[in-house]
């Protein structure tokens, strides 16, 4: 493995699900929930889910960009949510669902913006992903992290979010860590 790695904060939809989904991939080091794009400092969940901070649901994902390139990190964002649908994915609706790329260098955002135009033929309906330099990301209270893996039995991972790992699983193959 290099001693490099990167990462890259992406919201799309609820934190749980981009989470879990991360954690199951090659290449991936470290998958962290939290919060960025708002105007207050250190906000909570609670705070968050009220819609008035600004802030998005996010993760950040560190990745060795020996083992996979942030091009195949979008790919894999790209098919984990509907990035047509602004402010909301699926039953969880409001601006702290949005589907947005925070980005932390020039080349991360140039990234980013050929990955969404390519992305644009799999949706009938446009893209309305944020692309914005990342401020400030806020790590997520201990209980949202790794939060598939700690709460299995409950009815959101069981209805929302292992439908996801299982595409995934299918779509991405290949980048599923044994």
């Amino acid at each position: 493995m290099s001693s490099d790695k990167e990462s890259i904060v992406l919201g799309g939809g609820c934190f749980w699900c981009l989470d879990a989904s991360y954690r199951l991939i090659k290449g991936v080091l470290h998958v962290e929930s939290g919060y960025a794009g708002g105007h207050l400092k250190n906000p909570s969940y609670d705070q968050v889910c009220t819609g008035t901070t600004g802030h998005a649901e996010v993760v950040r994902v560190t990745f060795d960009p020996a083992e996979i390139t942030l091009k195949d990190i979008l790919d894999i964002f790209w098919a984990l949510h509907d990035p047509t649908t602004l402010n909301q994915q699926g039953n969880d609706v409001g601006e702290q669902y949005r589907s947005v790329i925070f980005y932390s260098s020039d080349e991360q955002r140039h990234i980013a913006e050929s990955s969404m135009k390519e992305a644009a033929h799999l949706w009938d309906d446009r893209i309305v992903t944020d692309i914005q330099k990342l401020d400030e990301f806020f790590l997520a209270e201990k209980e949202h992290q790794d939060y598939f893996a700690n709460h299995p039995e409950s009815a959101y991972c069981q209805v929302i979010i292992n439908p996801k790992l299982a595409k995934l699983r299918k779509k991405f193959s290949d980048r599923i860590k044994s």
